[in-house]
């Protein structure tokens, strides 16, 4: 999967690829890596809970590390912004703000049906067969329940608009605000949610292809509308040992 495609933190890359090579010949490297995706996994299965605390002796007990390899691990997934690091307080699950999400959705609204309206007047046979695949690989995703695999998928169709358009600065915009949102929509989309957001996308492109481009605007108002709409904001499990247990098992 390419690192410039993708909008999933590393820790889900790393988790959707296979090992490194030189993996092996670097415990360290290896249980670094381990540790981000186990954290990983527990915050978008929302078995971590915004806030929670992330102490690093608990969690190189739960693994039996050193602290130095957790504290790696959480260096890293610090700048993928799944965790937040506080000066003399430590490492705790980002609480991403609702209102700056709402505000990210309104530039998307803004953005995106301006997009898609001039997509409409343009769009190719050769593009709609190109979104017609990812809307397979997205319908799959889904069906399989794959939380990471299903977000980026249903985030990078945004991308893939602007790049018909032959406009990558739209392109790199969309990529920012998505990267923004995408944390929020990982934590708090429930599986019925992501069937209704890729079902949206199914009629989008419809419309596309049948270069109706006042149907696509509104497609694309109510789609990005019933995504900001659905987000649950309760994930289940507020106990860090619990969370990562199973993870840590051989």
């Amino acid at each position: 999967m390419s690192r410039a495609s993708s909008l999933m933190p590393k820790a889900l890359q790393a988790d959707a690829s296979p090992p490194a090579e030189g993996d092996s010949a670097d415990p360290g490297a290896t249980m670094t890596r381990r540790i981000a995706e186990a954290i990983t996994a527990a915050i978008v299965e929302r078995r971590l809970m915004p806030g929670t605390k992330l102490a690093e002796q608990p969690i190189a007990d739960i693994f039996k590390v050193s602290r130095t390899i957790v504290r790696q691990a959480l260096m890293q997934l610090s700048r993928d912004r799944l965790i937040t690091l506080e000066p003399a307080r430590g490492a705790f699950v980002s609480r991403p703000s609702v209102e700056e999400a709402r505000q990210v959705f309104g530039v998307r609204l803004m953005l995106e049906t301006a997009m898609v309206r001039q997509l409409a007047r343009d769009i190719t046979p050769e593009q709609v067969e190109e979104l017609r695949a990812h809307l397979r690989a997205e319908a799959s995703a889904v069906q399989r329940t794959d939380v990471p695999g299903r977000t980026r998928l249903l985030a990078d169709f945004h991308i893939i608009l602007a790049r018909q358009l032959g406009n990558e600065v739209l392109a790199q915009l969309l990529v920012d605000l998505l990267s923004r949102s995408s944390l929020i929509s990982l934590m708090y989309q429930s599986s019925h949610s992501a069937e209704h957001s890729q079902a949206g996308h199914v009629q989008i492109v419809d419309a596309l292809a049948r270069g109706d481009a006042d149907e696509a605007v509104r497609l694309m108002e109510a789609h990005i509308a019933e995504v900001e709409s659905n987000l649950r904001l309760h994930p289940r499990i507020d106990d860090l040992a619990t969370a990562l247990a199973s993870a840590a098992s051989p």
